[in-house]
């Protein structure tokens, strides 16, 4: 039976400011990715999230970002080196590491947020900087990148372990870079449509831009956004859809080959 997973980016409330369904998405994903603390999510969020996905059965990875509360992590930071960059990702992946381990639980992978992940997906010192702290922290930690990228290519070039990501909720341009959100149909709502297009883009291992290119690529999981309203409905729509359908849901640490 083909495995495929399940993530969604979690923890991204503040202080008493609740953001999305964590609860529920953690019944429906494999992975969570766990805000750090510099787009949203604070301590005691970071260690009820890796609580609640030790309960769950459901890897766990940091989510770290631009340092940007006010503009949930969603605005560029030009003008940092590639120094700057490292440490902001190194403290952050740190931070998770060891809030996790109050709960008995390790983080097993790092996926970039907002538009660290947007430059870093375009700009090659952006994504050598982020694979050299990834690597720094800790070499086993799996990096989830966008396939045909630069943060694909340079998590090749330092020989980290991967995880190709498609997203659930989102349209594609005919270069594999995500539609920008400022785009009308950049974010899709439907449930049932959406389940139907990730079944197509596992079973083909493709993804079709809004041109209607097939663009080939490598999929190890896919992202449904735990931010938006109907998020608990898509990810359900999206897991029913693989389970009818004979694809069995895991955590990608576990079915990745080292």
């Amino acid at each position: 039976m083909a495995t495929i997973d399940l993530n969604s980016d979690l923890g991204e409330g503040f202080g008493a400011w609740p953001m999305g369904d964590d609860a529920a998405m953690l019944d429906i994903v494999t992975s969570a990715n766990v805000a750090c603390g510099f787009h949203a999510g604070d301590s005691d969020i970071m260690l009820k999230t890796a609580q609640l996905a030790k309960a769950k059965g459901v890897g766990i990875g940091a989510h770290p970002s631009y340092r940007d509360l006010h503009g949930f992590g969603r605005r560029p930071v030009p003008g940092l080196t590639a120094s700057e960059i490292e440490t902001m990702v190194a403290y952050q992946i740190g931070a998770l590491q060891a809030v996790a381990a109050l709960a008995g639980m390790r983080v097993t992978h790092v996926k970039a947020h907002g538009a660290l992940s947007n430059v870093a997906c375009a700009d090659p010192a952006t994504a050598r900087a982020i694979a050299t702290a990834i690597k720094a922290v800790d070499r086993e930690l799996i990096w989830v990148v966008l396939p045909l990228s630069e943060i694909e290519r340079a998590g090749e070039a330092a020989n980290l372990r991967l995880a190709r990501e498609v997203f659930a909720d989102r349209t594609y341009e005919d270069d594999a870079s995500l539609m920008n959100r400022s785009k009308p149909g950049a974010v899709l709502h439907d449930p049932s449509v959406i389940g139907e297009r990730v079944l197509r883009m596992v079973r083909d291992q493709a993804v079709v831009s809004t041109s209607g290119k097939v663009i080939k690529m490598p999929i190890d999981t896919i992202c449904v956004h735990g931010d938006t309203p109907s998020a608990v409905l898509i990810a359900r729509a999206v897991r029913a859809t693989l389970e009818q359908n004979g694809f069995l849901l895991k955590p990608f640490h576990e079915t990745l080959r080292p």
